[in-house]
């Protein structure tokens, strides 16, 4: 069983700690099928060029870490290019110390390399058509609103009476599992980026989604909508949680 990378630095009051969610797309990632599917794709006598593993949202860092850290057992090579995305200044600073400490605890300090933790919303950041792996465990849990993203600053530090401090935490948390109507709402934003993020040659994404937000629709949605394209589910949650069951779909251009 390959090694779960360290949170012990993280702040969990402002920042989603790793649960069954987390764990069920390292699970996904390194199991035996789908680590030799990334293997041929990725193996390097059909493309020379390191990968750009990207995490949308990445919280804690524990995914981004786990993928960067094990990248030879997972892509058959060590040389990947690690990013992290997240709206939440807090996370990007835990990722950054997640991810640092998993590759040099592995010895992959000098292939893997960690480029950046980037304050922003989804893929803005990104240029388009770069991204070769693109991982997202969305706020997929329905609430009545989204909360606003954080304006620029807004996560600066300064003092804060204890109430203030409270709602301030509860507002970043938020921010990690308030999915809107149907817990979609930002998973559907993503899912419409896919295409214009991906390498358009071999790019492949990797979304998380729980029984309520329908994910055997979203796959005929995608199949249906867009032409050459496949989505298929690789990993389901091996507990029943009522509707939180979960699942991990992978979409892609079906002809490479």
């Amino acid at each position: 069983m390959l090694p779960t990378p360290s949170t012990s630095h993280v702040s969990f009051d402002t920042v989603y700690e790793p649960a069954e969610d987390s764990f069920l797309l390292l699970d996904t990632l390194s199991s035996a099928s789908e680590a030799a599917w990334l293997t041929d794709r990725f193996q390097t006598s059909k493309s020379s060029a390191s990968p750009l593993v990207v995490e949308v949202g990445s919280g804690s860092g524990v995914v981004i870490a786990f993928t960067a850290a094990n990248s030879k057992h997972i892509f058959g090579r060590d040389d990947i290019l690690a990013l992290a995305v997240d709206v939440n200044r807090d996370a990007c600073q835990a990722t950054k110390q997640t991810v640092q400490t998993a590759i040099a605890e592995t010895g992959n300090a000098n292939s893997t390399h960690y480029l950046s933790s980037l304050i922003g919303d989804l893929v803005s950041p990104l240029k388009p058509g770069s991204v070769d792996v693109l991982l997202f465990n969305p706020p997929y849990v329905p609430t009545p609103d989204l909360p606003l993203l954080p304006q620029p600053g807004q996560n600066e530090t300064k003092p804060l009476s204890r109430s203030e401090k409270f709602e301030h935490d509860s507002y970043l948390l938020s921010l990690s599992y308030a999915g809107g109507v149907d817990g979609m709402e930002t998973t559907n934003r993503f899912i419409e980026a896919i295409p214009s993020a991906l390498n358009p040659d071999r790019g492949v994404a990797y979304l998380l989604l729980c029984a309520q937000n329908k994910p055997e629709e979203v796959k005929a949605r995608i199949v249906r909508d867009w032409e050459g394209w496949s989505a298929e589910t690789v990993g389901r949650s091996g507990m029943q949680a009522g509707w939180e069951k979960l699942v991990i779909l992978r979409i892609y251009r079906s002809g490479t």
